[in-house]
């Protein structure tokens, strides 16, 4: 069983609008493309001037124009989407959000919800950048993998990558596609992204499906761009290094299945 999926890079600034549009440009040629199923990177809607941005910014769940245009799209060109994240509302705490992943069916219906778990606080002294998501943000605590008609995907965001922890849970739910938005620093991304991309299929032999930010925002932030398809062993089979485009690639649940019985590293876990 082959399918088409693609993964879509962009360099959202701090207009809502005008990053929808874009995003609608990208779905439209990733559809021409053929792909069915569509991952838009992390913060795909607003990249803040501020981080406080994504708090005043933020939509009540089920409701909201980020929402109405993921349900939208998904439903006009009978994909299903995977909507990078978006600030979601908490009930109980009017300063922070959530960085919530949704994913809509064909039909354009809501069939999951993952919540970024690991919040990226930082000090890069060498570049001096500094990331507190902890101050407008609240984690996460569930692992999501979604039964898909491409296979079962798994969600993970962007810092989540360094934890394997977190794939290993997947795994557990027979993930076979972990979906991976991103807006990586690009300090940070050329140090460790490809490597960690890699680590995560390898380890679970599972394909990535990485959507990633790139280049230079209008508050300032340079993200490392990259994203990439990576297979079960390891081989990155699709790369878009630094442009703002469409990432589209066949992926086979055939080959998955096969490595996993020649190859049945995973069954031999002894802790």
């Amino acid at each position: 069983m082959t399918a088409r999926i693609a993964s879509i890079q962009m360099t959202s600034t701090e207009n809502v609008q005008q990053n929808l549009d874009m995003a609608g440009v990208l779905i439209q040629q990733a559809v021409e493309q053929g792909a069915g199923l569509i991952v838009l990177p992390e913060m795909f809607a607003l990249m803040g001037m501020d981080q406080f941005d994504k708090v005043r910014l933020r939509e009540t769940f089920h409701q909201g124009p980020i929402q109405d245009f993921l349900q939208e799209q998904a439903k006009q060109h009978r994909i299903w989407l995977v909507g990078g994240t978006i600030p979601i509302a908490i009930s109980n705490d009017k300063s922070r959000a959530r960085a919530a992943c949704l994913v809509y069916n064909d039909k354009g219906e809501l069939v999951a919800r993952y919540d970024k778990v690991h919040l990226f606080d930082v000090h890069l002294r060498k570049s001096k950048e500094e990331y507190f998501e902890s101050k407008t943000m609240e984690p996460g605590d569930k692992v999501v993998v979604v039964p898909t008609p491409f296979g079962r995907i798994g969600l993970a965001v962007c810092y989540d990558v360094r934890f394997p922890e977190l794939f290993r849970r997947m795994h557990e739910q027979q993930v076979e596609i972990i979906i991976l938005p991103t807006a990586f620093t690009y300090t940070t991304g050329m140090a460790h992204w490809d490597i960690l991309v890699r680590a995560r299929a390898i380890e679970n032999l599972a394909y990535v499906v990485a959507a990633c930010q790139t280049g230079v925002h209008p508050n300032g932030r340079k993200t490392y761009g990259h994203s990439m398809i990576v297979n079960p062993w390891g081989d990155v089979i699709a790369v878009l290094p630094e442009a703002i485009g469409v990432l589209v690639k066949d992926i086979d649940l055939d080959y998955l299945k096969e490595l996993r019985q020649d190859f049945p590293v995973l069954t031999h876990r002894r802790l």
